[in-house]
């Protein structure tokens, strides 16, 4: 079946579900294909944390009855190593701003019911997905639908939000890219547990076992987090092995973690990724196919929606024959992705315990926590990178003046 779009998207995750209502608030028509089913897609846990300017920009966009509803506002977080737990304020560090912890699950779940009610064009479970012609100006996407057809989607532009091991960056050309990787020697096992959080704001805590966080979900539900070996069996930790190393790493005085049911529970490596550049003739990359934080900074979501908030304005560019921002988007997105790249290798190196260090490495990682909790300066710098930068809404969200 040989049909025709303006975008093709390819994944449905945040970053290609948000592209496609950013383009239809533009009058833009998409058509975004996911391998996964909708209810895999509206049910995998995810990063939690939304920065300053991600909600507002879901705001902006009509996108946060829910959000603004259910989210939960945080004003800074905890470090706790050394046996102290000391609160970073990111109110009065940056003059009033905050991060909203409401999960990216929730964020898929509005963005694909929006997408849905607006009568767009989301194509779950496909097979066999194909790009082409990408340095034509008519790229092809290629897919089986769940029902069995088999569709050939001619495109004026491609967006890969695909992820990391998704078709679209291996499609471009060998030597055409730039990349960078770093994988860590140590990776979180998650839980979500049906139990009220025991801390109103997030505690990333530093221990000789190992890093924890303690994150929330909702005032019902938790999520926490221990450093593992990226090879550890998830076998060899039951619920209650989990709870009381969790409890060892929060310890404290006079404070007491609560437990409860465990709904779930993974293991999750980690790693820096970042590909160059951004754009390949009519093939756009965006979110996770072209970067990958560790999640220490809460940067990964984040990062996704920053982009299509670029890539949106760019492609209507580009539709109506302004080539130039396109041309721009990948060095307008590298920008923030090596600055939030290298904030979280920071959190990440500060936080955890590198497997076989020397006591000396111990003392300098609790010298540099103790730096950024007593200098305001330092905690400050902390507090300006995890409330993140601002978003370009204005141009995300408003057309181009012309007809089309």
């Amino acid at each position: 079946m040989h049909t025709r779009t303006q975008v093709g998207i390819v994944g449905g995750g945040p970053a290609g579900l948000l592209l496609s209502h950013l383009l239809h608030l533009r009058g833009i028509e998409s058509v975004l294909v996911e391998i996964r089913s909708r209810d895999y897609c509206e049910a995998r846990q995810r990063a939690g944390v939304l920065e300053d300017g991600s909600v507002a920009l879901l705001r902006e966009a009509g996108l946060a009855e829910r959000l603004d509803r259910e989210g939960l506002v945080h004003g800074g977080i905890y470090l706790q190593f050394d046996g102290q737990r000391r609160h970073i304020d990111f109110r009065d560090l940056t003059g009033g701003r905050t991060v909203t912890v409401y999960a990216q699950t929730e964020v898929v779940k509005d963005l694909i019911n929006r997408r849905l009610t607006d009568g767009g064009t989301l194509e779950f479970s496909v097979t066999g997905t194909e790009v082409d012609d990408l340095a034509t100006d008519r790229p092809v996407l290629r897919y089986t639908d769940a029902k069995g057809s088999r569709h050939e989607l001619t495109c004026d532009a491609i967006a890969g939000c695909d992820g990391f091991h998704g078709i679209c960056r291996p499609a471009i050309p060998p030597g055409v890219q730039t990349t960078w990787e770093r994988d860590y020697p140590y990776a979180w096992l998650g839980i979500l547990a049906s139990v009220p959080p025991s801390t109103e704001e997030l505690i990333y805590a530093h221990h000789r076992n190992g890093f924890a966080l303690h994150s929330l979900r909702s005032p019902a539900v938790s999520r926490l987090y221990l450093q593992v070996r990226p090879d550890e069996d998830i076998a060899a930790w039951p619920d209650d092995r989990i709870w009381a190393e969790l409890s060892r790493r929060f310890e404290l005085p006079g404070w007491t973690l609560q437990t409860g049911p465990v709904l779930e529970k993974g293991i999750t490596p980690m790693r820096s990724f970042v590909s160059a550049p951004m754009r390949y003739g009519r093939l756009f990359l965006a979110g996770d196919a072209a970067h990958i934080v560790p999640p220490t900074g809460a940067k990964g979501l984040n990062l996704a929606l920053a982009d299509v908030a670029v890539l949106a304005p760019a492609l209507d560019a580009l539709l109506r024959g302004d080539d130039q921002p396109a041309a721009d988007y990948s060095a307008a997105c590298l920008d923030r992705v090596w600055r939030s790249t290298h904030f979280s290798w920071w959190m990440t190196t500060m936080l955890h315990r590198t497997p076989g260090a020397d006591e000396m490495e111990a003392q300098l990682q609790l010298s540099q926590l103790r730096y950024v909790v007593s200098s305001r300066a330092a905690a400050a710098s902390l507090a300006e990178n995890y409330t993140g930068f601002a978003v370009p809404t204005t141009a995300a969200l408003q057309p181009v003046p012309g007809m089309r």
